[in-house]
């Protein structure tokens, strides 16, 4: 048992911070638990020469806390913080025909969170599941998140889950972490990652960007709220909210461009030379990189949940709040509609002649969407989609378990190691070949003073740190 343990809670009105702090001395180790009030939180122990330095240690850490507004409770008097999860109504589709499905995987609860690429599919729903299936529809992984999964994105070869508790999971291997932690008074709505370097949209209209050590780098309002579109790219970060769609320069410096939409912005897509909004005023339109300026307007026939392009916008897809799809030509006229046979689509992706879309009933449904199969659908044949099951084995990873020890370093593994800068952990590479002054991204729960760990591989980042590839394993 601890020898002691201070439990505090910062509670602000109006949609501000609703945190916990709890923090516990056992000897020479001091245990610290933080995270939304309601939720499990996060976990980081550290260790001390001595029993004396370890308290000392907790009661900077508690006055610290102190002075920034926390206070001493009794934990479960306070109910977690509300979290906005879009209200979303999903009518039947007014299309004469259904989209050529190919198979249909239910998760079971609504789905937002969707990514396609050359090897797999993910979805990731309102439970906390995201699913990794084959482009056949082979079930293989699940991860077991603790929270809804708003939005999946990919960053070159990692893959991260936003979830409603504010945590940002990497799921690039087989045991999730927890990448970023965003502050309790940012009420995710999307996000996005660029370069390890976290883009997040709120409900209040605000772009918080975070580094790779999880440290906040700038924050701007913008002219709107409920901020459902955020995208990055080397030039800019295109933020999209209930005012159109403002972009800003990546370190902050200022404004490039502001334009109004034609109705507030539920949903944002990325080309290499546009940006595309679709809006609750049953459009998508394209707006140039580099002034902003709208090319084109797809009218759709219902509110715009979702929208996608293929490359270099050759078409544009859409989905309604009437269980429908939509492919326009580039320049906006209108190809086919569809009813999804799934309820509404609320993300979508296109990749190869095919388009994913993950729905209001949980489905992560393939449409073929060549030109054959839409005009046979047109003229009334279909495929029978195929019902996908997943397997009784189904492996399933979970985060917060321990990192595996080994005693030696495998062929080819790198080793990191953890130092104390200042007040900080952080994590150096010992191996040779590696700039050792570079900071490696690294899981902070498991950082302690002096452990080694070994990983796959290295990967440099543009912004001057590591980013871990493979396995994480500490060394015994």
């Amino acid at each position: 048992m601890p020898e002691a343990t201070t439990y505090l809670e910062l509670s602000e009105d109006g949609g501000g911070a609703h945190k916990f702090y709890e923090i516990s001395v056992n000897g020479t180790a001091v245990t610290v638990r933080y995270g939304r009030i309601g939720a499990g939180g996060q976990t980081k122990t550290s260790s001390f020469p001595t029993a004396a330095k370890a308290r000392a240690a907790a009661d900077r850490k508690i006055d610290e806390k102190v002075r920034k507004g926390y206070a001493p409770a009794v934990r479960g008097q306070r109910a977690a913080r509300s979290v906005t999860r879009r209200q979303v109504t999903s009518a039947p589709s007014t299309a004469r025909a259904v989209a050529p499905v190919l198979w249909r995987f239910r998760t079971g609860t609504s789905a937002f969170g969707i990514h396609i690429d050359e090897d797999r599919c993910w979805v990731g729903n309102q439970s906390g599941d995201v699913y990794t299936l084959a482009h056949d529809g082979e079930v293989l992984a699940r991860y077991r998140l603790p929270d809804g999964v708003k939005c999946l994105v990919a960053d070159d070869f990692w893959i991260y889950a936003g979830c409603d508790d504010g945590t940002v999971y990497d799921l690039s291997s087989k045991l999730p972490f927890a990448a970023y932690a965003i502050a309790e008074d940012v009420d995710i709505f999307w996000l996005d990652i660029h370069e390890g370097v976290l883009h997040v949209s709120d409900r209040q209209g605000r772009l918080t960007v975070i580094d790779h050590e999880d440290e906040l780098k700038w924050s701007r309002r913008s002219l709107g709220d409920h901020a459902w579109m955020v995208r990055r790219d080397e030039s800019a970060v295109y933020h999209g909210h209930s005012r159109g769609v403002t972009a800003y320069t990546p370190d902050s410096r200022g404004e490039l461009w502001h334009t109004p939409t034609r109705g507030a912005v539920l949903f944002g897509w990325q080309e290499h030379d546009a940006v595309y909004a679709g809006t609750d005023r049953r459009v998508v339109q394209r707006l140039s990189k580099a002034t902003g300026r709208v090319e084109a307007t797809y009218a759709c026939d219902s509110v715009v949940y979702s929208c996608a392009a293929a490359p270099d916008g050759r078409y544009v897809f859409a989905g309604d709040s009437s269980s429908s799809v939509y492919c326009f030509a580039k320049d906006g006229t209108r190809l086919w509609k569809l009813g999804t046979g799934a309820g509404s689509a609320l993300s979508m992706q296109y990749l190869g002649e095919q388009l994913f879309v993950v729905t209001t009933d949980g489905s992560l449904a393939c449409v073929d969407a060549s030109e054959a199969a839409i005009a046979a659908a047109q003229a009334g044949t279909v495929p029978r989609a195929v019902d996908v099951k997943s397997a009784a084995a189904l492996p399933t990873y979970t985060p917060g378990a321990s990192v595996e020890t080994v005693a030696a370093v495998p062929s080819g593994g790198v080793i990191v190691e953890c130092v104390q800068d200042g007040s900080r952990l952080r994590m150096r590479v010992s191996t040779a070949g590696f700039d050792p002054g570079w900071n490696v991204q690294f899981p902070r729960h498991i950082r302690q003073p002096g452990a080694r760990y070994v990983v796959d591989g290295l990967h440099a980042s543009a912004g001057g740190f590591y980013r871990v590839r493979g396995e994480i394993r500490r060394l015994a």
